[in-house]
């Protein structure tokens, strides 16, 4: 097989176009990734356990079995690198969740997501940073430090995924999976300048992948183009009896209608949330005026919608969160308060205060949220919104991290459990950081979510920028 310069920049779907051609070697692609990773990761932290050994054991059965007489890849994925967010448990490896209280967890089984995409011939080359069980924060008082933003190591790659956002922005793997309970696939897509998409709850499975809050919790995938999303989603997604969120749901081609573009689509743009609810910095709200411009000089039809304020998504979102983190965690809480890093203890505790009535409310008034999406919904095949309403801050700052982390409108799709995906919108002049958007689209809608933002990505010039490493 010849080689290709630079492997590692290839985007998933150019590096499965190859690797199908047998004009790169899934050990040649892997062996770079690696490469990228001995180069930068020393600066961004993004990795928490390398697995370079397995790896290469499982890129070099790729590249036999592809290049055999009469083979060729299982799936787009064949050989292909993807990154594990370490709440997600890979057989034989640690799940650390980047805490204390897990160092010595060692998965028996993967977790229904890894054996999907490790059917599909996905090769599995670390276990990335999170924030301490996917709820903390960027903690320097952990077992690892916390991830940093590639497009400049001074500030917050977003999170909790935040080791899969800045390894895929770094260009050391094609993709990796995420967790989203409040917007933790989409917050390191924006930040990072990624696609991050949090399917419709029930889609892909959780078994196998440390809860947070089980009625919120989603699995998802990042990587640098709407159609790597797709062909990952493709694979991941199915029924699992095994969760007991599973949706019975069959997966489909979800990159079918990726050439359709945004011609008839009527796009519902809830500029509330960023403009009178939580009021986004002005550069934010420049970038989602132009690419409302950009939707609709693409064919979509842009009208203004209003949805619940979006302090009323967040607060049912604190507290179901609250509630349910707090029943997994109560244990240690009681015995072990002092192995969680401080930040991510403050923010458990209060579930531990939380009384039925309140969680009971909270689940009333989120059925109402969810009726009042679907309404919307009648009138308009997509809704377009903010995703974070400030830059990625200083990491070292946690006031500010403290003051914009709620700063954002990705948790009201964890309540209601519509698909959601970020794309990048911009670059802010100030501190040359990504922005990014949000798309969500009906239950189950996701082939035209993902049309739709793969016609956005097209007509935008945001595609092809990366930070300069």
């Amino acid at each position: 097989m010849s080689s290709t310069p630079s492997p590692h920049a290839l985007t998933l779907a150019d590096a499965a176009a190859l690797i199908a051609a047998r004009r790169l070697s899934p050990v040649e692609l892997l062996r770079d990734c690696l490469d990228r990773v001995a180069a930068l990761d020393p600066r961004l932290n993004a990795v928490v356990r390398l697995l370079a050994g397995g790896a290469m054991r499982d890129a070099r059965a790729a590249e036999a079995e592809i290049a055999r007489p009469g083979g060729g890849p299982r799936s787009p994925l064949h050989g292909i690198p993807v990154g594990i967010k370490d709440i997600i448990d890979l057989a034989g490896e640690p799940t650390t969740c980047h805490s204390k209280l897990c160092l010595d967890r060692v998965a028996a089984a993967d977790a229904a997501v890894v054996a999907r995409l490790r059917a599909a011939g996905a090769v599995f080359p670390a276990k990335l940073a999170t924030h301490e069980f996917a709820i903390g924060g960027p903690c320097f008082d952990l077992p690892f430090p916390p991830a940093r933003n590639p497009w400049n190591p001074a500030h917050h790659p977003g999170g909790s995924s935040s080791g899969s956002g800045a390894a895929v922005a770094a260009r050391m793997m094609p993709a990796a999976l995420g967790t989203d309970t409040g917007g933790s696939v989409r917050h390191p897509a924006t930040h990072s300048g990624l696609v991050g998409l949090k399917p419709t709850y029930g889609l892909v499975s959780r078994r196998g992948v440390f809860p947070l809050a089980f009625t919120l919790d989603h699995v998802g995938p990042m990587a640098r183009t709407v159609r790597d999303c797709a062909l990952l989603l493709g694979a991941m997604a199915g029924p699992d009896a095994a969760d007991p969120g599973s949706a019975m749901r069959p997966p489909e081609d979800y990159a079918r209608d990726l050439h359709l573009g945004l011609r008839g689509l009527r796009v519902g743009y809830v500029r509330h949330f960023h403009e009178r609810d939580t009021p986004a910095t002005p550069e934010v709200a420049a970038a989602l005026d132009e690419a409302a411009r950009v939707l609709a000089a693409e064919g979509a039809e842009v009208r203004d919608v209003a949805l619940p304020p979006l302090g009323e998504f967040a607060a049912v979102n604190r507290v179901i969160l609250s509630g349910e983190a707090a029943a997994v965690h109560e244990p240690w809480l009681r015995e072990r308060p002092g192995d969680y890093a401080g930040l991510t203890r403050r923010r458990l505790l209060p579930g531990m205060l939380l009384s039925a009535v309140d969680y009971v409310q909270a689940q009333r008034r989120r059925a109402e949220l969810v009726a009042a999406v679907e309404e919307a919904f009648r009138e308009v095949d997509l809704l377009f919104c903010a995703s974070s309403m400030d830059p990625a801050c200083r990491i070292d700052d946690p006031d500010e991290v403290d003051r914009t982390y709620p700063r954002q409108a990705r948790t009201p799709f964890n309540v209601t459990g519509h698909p959601a995906v970020s794309v990048m919108c911009g670059v802010s002049r100030a501190e040359g950081l990504p922005l990014g958007l949000q798309l969500v689209a009906p239950a189950f809608a996701e082939a035209t979510l993902l049309r739709a933002a793969a016609g956005y990505e097209r007509a935008a010039p945001w595609r092809e920028m990366a930070p300069a490493l």
